[in-house]
């Protein structure tokens, strides 16, 4: 219901809670300054702390170059002010991973920010996660003014044969036909899809059958792809955030809710390189199967 100022919802939603006791990537190894990978310094502190019952794994004020993070149970993964965690642009940082993509099953690079199976865990603080998304992302000419294009082109990377497409590299831009044939097959391997890598985009942040989720404060800016992806997902609260991409992004959707239960979200900015909040459930046949409404 909508009263004019604020709406008013009928059903619950649980925040997570965390202990009080921090573990600072710093103290795991991590390295400033953006020359340093601290994909394993994220891994032990965040191992660190789940081991301890839970608590908060602090990113400090910096420029923190890494891989993918995964998150685990009772974590808040919390960047102080001035912190920037800055996913690496190189592709074979990011393994294959059976996954799901715009409602289907698929093989899919890993998330820079990932979780699976998780309860009790929050992303908060006042940093910035940037996905070095132009690393991945197709740019269409007639989403550029001609002198954009023009740099663009001379930067790198290949164009089609239209010339209507630039893309980062050539694995990308024939990715398309090459996982089309595999999944066609039906006896490719995972392994099989490392051919397309550069091609398979990943989402900024994936969070698939997580429980007790909090979104708080922080920018997530420049994804591969979607931008904030949560799937299947109960009691999510997300608030005072940024998630941004140029308008130019291909598929820089801001927030994809899919088949999650119990959400609100607030006081946000969302300005993304293609829709800015979609409620979703899948897709044809796949997302009739699953059967999994986005609800409440």
């Amino acid at each position: 219901m909508h009263d004019g100022k604020r709406c008013e919802v009928d059903f619950v939603v649980e925040l997570p809670s965390f202990p009080e006791q921090t573990f600072n990537i710093v103290d795991f190894g991590a390295v400033p300054g953006g020359l340093v990978k601290n994909t394993e310094a994220f891994t032990r502190a965040i191992a660190a702390c789940t081991q301890a019952g839970g608590g908060k794994v602090v990113v400090p004020s910096g420029l923190w170059l890494t891989g993918p993070i995964t998150l685990q149970n009772n974590v808040n993964l919390h960047l102080e002010q001035g912190a920037v965690v800055q996913f690496s642009p190189h592709f074979e940082d990011y393994p294959l991973i059976e996954t799901n993509w715009e409602g289907k099953q698929g093989i899919r690079c890993q998330a820079p920010l990932n979780g699976l199976d998780l309860e009790n865990i929050a992303i908060t603080g006042q940093g910035i996660f940037d996905g070095s998304g132009q690393a991945w992302r197709m740019v269409k000419k007639e989403k550029l003014t001609k002198n954009q294009w023009r740099k663009l082109v001379a930067s790198g990377g290949v164009v089609d044969k239209a010339a209507k497409i630039w893309w980062p590299s050539r694995q990308a831009m024939n990715g398309a036909k090459l996982v089309a044939a595999l999944d066609q097959s039906g006896t490719a391997k995972l392994e099989d899809y490392a051919q397309a890598r550069e091609y398979l985009r990943p989402v900024l942040l994936s969070l698939v059958r997580c429980k007790k989720v909090l979104l708080d404060g922080p920018t997530f800016r420049n994804s591969p792809s979607w931008n904030l992806h949560p799937l299947l997902c109960e009691d999510v609260t997300i608030r005072n955030i940024n998630a941004y991409n140029h308008w130019w992004a291909q598929n820089g959707d801001s927030l994809d809710l899919e088949s999650c239960r119990r959400v609100i979200v607030s006081d946000s900015f969302f300005n993304g390189g293609d829709a800015g909040i979609c409620l979703i459930s899948g897709k044809d046949r796949e997302g009739r199967e699953r059967g999994v409404p986005t609800e409440d």
